[in-house]
């Protein structure tokens, strides 16, 4: 398993995490997903043989979430 953290631009409300984690959660390969409100940041756990760090990327901007880095 490999873990990775995203920077996202912003998130405007609360219910953005729900958006962001649930999506993330569907993709094959995907252990644990966690939104941190505040910072702005995701925290992805994931095997790196199923998923690619860019598809998980991709999901989030695919919701309209720029991701930093």
């Amino acid at each position: 398993m490999t873990t990775i953290k995203f920077q996202l631009e912003t998130l405007s409300c609360p219910s953005c995490i729900k958006k962001i984690e649930t999506a993330l959660k569907k993709q094959k390969g995907v252990k644990e997903a966690k939104v941190l409100f505040h910072s702005s940041k995701v925290k992805t756990e994931y095997d790196e043989n199923l998923v690619t760090a860019k598809e998980l990327k991709e999901t989030i901007i695919k919701l309209g979430y720029p991701v930093l880095k």
